[in-house]
């Protein structure tokens, strides 16, 4: 590496550097009403039916898709 290169990097980044980048202002608070035992149900039903059940059927027919027809 050459002398000069530490010098050329720190041209070409020196504006970025200089960038002021906003704060989110995020403030929690507690839920108005809690969550029934139902909806939990459902919640936890309905990510098992859209994310794991496809997947489980891939996996459980992977020699299926493996074989040439």
């Amino acid at each position: 590496m050459s002398i000069l290169t530490p010098l050329l990097l720190r041209g070409l980044t020196g504006p970025a550097r200089q960038l002021l980048v906003p704060r989110a202002q995020v403030h929690s608070k507690p839920p108005r009403e809690q969550l029934g035992t139902m909806d939990i149900t459902i919640g936890l039903t309905s990510c098992f039916l859209c994310f794991l059940l496809p997947a489980g059927w891939v996996l459980s027919h992977l020699e299926n898709y493996k074989k040439r027809e």
